[in-house]
């Protein structure tokens, strides 16, 4: 009787490292497309759980509307509502006292005609401002910066970064007093200027000094 050897036990196997020439490398990598990041807000702003900015654009209903191009959209801070707010509710207080004041006082029963109707429109676009203040958006592109802004009436404006000629940061004092500013740049064509409100001043001064060193290479290379 003989004896069959015995099977041999399989050995473990240990899955072989890869080759260090397929590894991608970082010139294979896509590179990132660096933005102005959003500059820190105020001690203020921090201690309240208040947003810095709106967190989606507000389109419009109609079929007919302008599509927004993909990317990131740069909103502006909700504390531009409470500005146009109180400057226009001052504005209709002081009309709302001369009428009454012409009507009452001096008998001129006449006034109350233009006072309502200035009322009447006033209180109708203190009334829509919130949604108009959430579709103002504006895109840092490759070689321009797209604004927009508008809900029934839409405006798109592109405006190339070599194209600029004067970017300048404007605030009044209820502009100061809650921490916005507005940013307004124009070019040689008058048409193309474009105001972008109610940003927050540490993003104002980030993007104005962004637009600016932009501006200035491309001006250098055309």
């Amino acid at each position: 009787m003989t004896n069959s050897p015995e099977p041999e036990a399989p050995v473990p196997t240990t899955p072989s490292e890869p080759d260090p020439a397929s590894r991608p490398t970082e010139a294979d990598r896509p590179a990132a497309v660096a933005l102005p990041a959003e500059a820190p807000q105020g001690t203020e702003a921090a201690q309240t759980d208040e947003p810095a900015t709106f967190d989606r654009i507000v389109e419009s209903r109609s079929e007919s509307r302008l599509v927004l191009a993909e990317g990131v959209w740069h909103q502006i801070s909700p504390r531009y509502v409470w500005v146009q707010l109180l400057s226009s509710g001052i504005v209709l207080a002081l009309v709302v006292a001369a009428t009454l004041v012409l009507a009452l006082a001096f008998g001129q029963v006449w006034a109350y005609i233009p006072g309502g109707i200035f009322t009447v429109i006033m209180v109708w676009t203190l009334a829509i401002l919130p949604r108009q203040a959430r579709a103002i958006g504006y895109r840092l592109r490759e070689d321009d910066l797209v604004f927009r802004r508008g809900i029934l009436w839409q405006r798109f404006v592109a405006v190339p970064y070599g194209r600029m000629q004067l970017v300048d940061i404007t605030h009044g004092p209820l502009d100061r007093a809650f921490g916005i500013a507005q940013l307004k740049f124009v070019t040689a064509a008058a048409a193309t200027g474009v105001t972008i409100p109610g940003l927050p001043q540490a993003t104002a001064d980030t993007l104005r000094d962004h637009l600016v060193e932009v501006a200035e290479s491309r001006r250098t290379g055309l």
